[in-house]
């Protein structure tokens, strides 16, 4: 017996920048592929964007080009509008006024869904329409679905991550080659891996974004943004890079959330990591996910983060589950995040201060005896214990840097402890100090 076939499922694009063209590209090089096991075809109806006239390198008829974005959301027959415009306004507007006219959406915008996926996400489950976001968080790698889907079953112990391919494309660099911050900053933004302003990147906030999507997936409930601890990379320099290789680590910065009797600890820092471990060795601009769920165990997934087609792919993928959706006169089969809950549902975050992890302190020391026995003096006043100490020659300062690690403490006692430190004649400068996750410790 034949299937009955679907009408052509009609799209509305806003947005017609890298992902934008990338999403167009996959769309017209795998259309029969797409229809193959879609049993129906996706058609790009109408394209918004400001500027339509810049050549794309794709063909489009330039009738679907338009500069009226309203005219997408209140035309009849687009099912699906997809958002990659970016930024927060008009894009929330936007997204919101098509989903209102009951139109299902998928977007890439992370930034958007971590400050306003509260607002956007009740919406859709308020109208009966779906959002997919898959390409907001890891490109290409599936770590949406498998945090929505495939661990559905699952309590998650813990997700560490490399979610931002620039900030691992610098630290690679650096240790690989040995060259400086500012220098591998450089090359970056020459190559295309970093922006003009890399604040975003190198400061942590574009993995915050991402973090803060992965804890309601993880955790099945809201979160704020603020108070997701976050720690740049823009500190770090070559001689901790080299002390972390004598140690046996490798530095990253890793987005870490822990649930512990209903508590999540959720930060955002550079962090050494042991070289054995799969995420030390994620390098380049490559990002990487590594979960441990208390069914499934541990879970280890790898690929690129961002770029023009790995986010096109993510955005085709959500667009073929909802025109699977259509195909079947089903909608919101799947709630927006890992459950539905009520609108006071937020998960409990623990304070900074009361995080528990080992630490890498180097001090710029005075060389004289009975330095070391000052400094560790006041560590073992505040409950800090010490793992291993490496001290080197004189330096022609007159400083020596001392290098400490420790094993478990409480980052409030470190932190004043450190004050403590910085204070002391016998030490120059500020103390640099860098977490260690190491279970060996």
């Amino acid at each position: 017996m034949q299937s009955k076939m679907m009408k052509d499922i009609y799209i509305g694009l806003i947005g017609f920048g890298t992902i934008g063209t990338g999403v167009v590209k996959v769309l017209q090089d795998k259309a029969g592929f797409i229809k193959q096991r879609l049993g129906a075809r996706l058609v790009i109806k109408k394209i918004a964007d400001l500027d339509i006239t810049t050549p794309r390198g794709v063909d489009v008829d330039k009738d679907i080009l338009t500069t009226n974005a309203g005219s997408i959301w209140n035309d009849p027959e687009i099912d699906i509008v997809i958002e990659l415009m970016g930024g927060y306004e008009p894009a929330r507007s936007f997204i919101l006024k098509a989903l209102h006219h009951k139109k299902h959406v998928v977007t890439a915008n992370k930034a958007l869904l971590a400050t306003h996926g509260n607002e956007i996400f009740e919406t859709a489950e308020k109208e009966g329409v779906n959002i997919g976001y898959e390409a907001s968080v890891g490109g290409a790698i599936p770590i949406i679905k498998t945090l929505k889907e495939s661990l559905v079953a699952n309590r998650i112990k813990s997700l560490l991550g490399i979610m931002n391919g620039t900030s691992n494309f610098i630290l690679t660099k650096m240790t690989d080659e040995g060259k400086a911050f500012d220098v591998v900053l450089r090359e970056a933004q020459s190559l295309g891996f970093a922006e003009a302003d890399p604040t975003y990147d190198i400061e942590g906030i574009d993995t915050a974004h991402k973090l803060a999507i992965a804890l309601s997936l993880a955790y099945g409930k809201k979160v704020n943004l603020d108070n997701i601890y976050r720690e740049g990379i823009s500190g770090i320099n070559s001689q901790d890079i080299e002390f972390a290789k004598e140690l046996g680590y490798r530095i990253k910065l890793l987005a870490i959330a822990r649930e512990e009797e209903g508590i999540v600890e959720a930060r955002i820092h550079p962090t050494m990591i042991p070289l054995d471990h799969l995420l030390a060795n994620v390098n380049g601009n490559f990002n990487a996910f590594h979960i441990v769920g208390d069914a499934s165990g541990s879970i280890f997934l790898y690929g690129q983060g961002a770029g023009m087609l790995p986010t096109a792919s993510a955005v085709v993928s959500d667009l073929v589950d909802i025109s699977r959706e259509l195909q079947k006169g089903i909608s919101c089969l799947k709630p927006a995040r890992f459950c539905r809950q009520g609108d006071d549902d937020n998960i409990r975050l623990l304070p900074m201060d009361d995080i528990r992890t080992n630490y890498y302190f180097r001090f710029s020391a005075v060389d004289r005896p009975g330095v070391l026995s000052r400094i560790s003096g006041i560590l073992g006043e505040k409950n800090i214990s010490i793992a291993a100490v490496i001290q080197k020659g004189r330096k022609q300062s007159g400083a020596v840097p001392v290098v400490i690690t420790t094993y478990k403490a409480r980052e409030k006692d470190v932190r004043g402890a450190l004050v403590e430190i910085d204070k002391l004649e016998v030490v120059l400068g500020k103390t640099v100090a860098i977490r260690i996750e190491d279970d060996k410790l």
